[in-house]
């Protein structure tokens, strides 16, 4: 373990990536909330109700119409990301992982984009990134968060760990389209890659590099986040639903070439 201010220099790399990899350090401003009211059921409820709100404002359709479910399943993958995404560029990026420790997390509601995330003297560690980041980020931070959505909503665990895994692919593929640190596309690819071999992972997903000329892999899951039940909603780049050709012109269509497999 090593201190504090190398983890505060590792995030603040990652944040360079984006809003989607930015934790900020703590400020002395109000309107931030410890990191465990989200394993409060009526907390996380009503983030589900907001959210609910925004696709019924943005796509004019009736509540009957959005289940909850399906939002609750939505909202918890955005939060994955906001967890997971920051720790994982971290470590692709500096070669350190910071140490999530929830107790020094604190988050601040908003309607709409990334949640912001908060933190304040955390330490890091070096050396095999994945088995640290399964251990103190997906066991320590999201399984906690993950629990409570699945209890509070009836929502299944293949379901929800699936939409974590997703979310380090996304975050794999943005590091590798984003990252001007040579080498980062490929460490950050076989950081999921580790995560995805071992509990709770496992079986979730599977990391595909398309092109064996490019470091670029995108991930796909072996099942849905269920926000195709949204009238309109369709499915995601990496869901099991999505037919193997409309995947490949996916790839295709961020640059991708000499595509082989699905």
């Amino acid at each position: 373990m090593l201190p504090e201010d190398g983890a505060g220099a590792a995030l603040e790399t990652a944040a360079r990536l984006g809003p989607y990899f930015a934790w900020q350090r703590r400020d002395g401003q109000d309107g931030w909330r410890p990191l465990a009211d989200l394993l409060d059921p009526e907390v996380v409820a009503e983030r589900v109700a907001a959210g609910q709100q925004v696709i019924m404002r943005m796509s004019g359709l009736g509540r009957d119409e959005i289940g909850e479910r399906v939002v609750a399943s939505t909202i918890f993958l955005g939060l994955a990301a906001r967890l997971l995404s920051p720790l994982l560029a971290a470590a692709a990026l500096t070669d350190m992982v910071p140490l999530a420790d929830p107790g020094r997390l604190w988050w601040r509601p908003v309607e709409g984009g990334p949640v912001p995330i908060a933190y304040d003297r955390l330490d890091r560690a070096v050396g095999d990134a994945a088995p640290v980041l399964t251990s103190t980020a997906v066991d320590g931070l999201v399984r906690p968060v993950l629990e409570v959505f699945r209890a509070r909503f009836t929502l299944s665990p293949q379901v929800l760990w699936g939409n974590v895994a997703s979310a380090l692919g996304g975050a794999a593929g943005m590091i590798a389209d984003n990252a001007s640190e040579a080498g980062a596309a490929e460490r950050g690819a076989g950081i999921v890659a580790g995560m995805l071999a071992v509990p709770p992972l496992r079986g979730t997903a599977t990391l595909h590099r398309p092109d064996p000329e490019r470091a670029r892999w995108f991930l796909t899951r072996n099942n849905c986040c269920l926000y195709y039940r949204i009238p309109g909603g369709g499915t995601c780049g990496d869901c099991v639903l999505t037919p193997a050709d409309e995947r490949r012109r996916h790839w295709l269509s961020l640059g991708v070439r000499n595509v082989r497999g699905s």
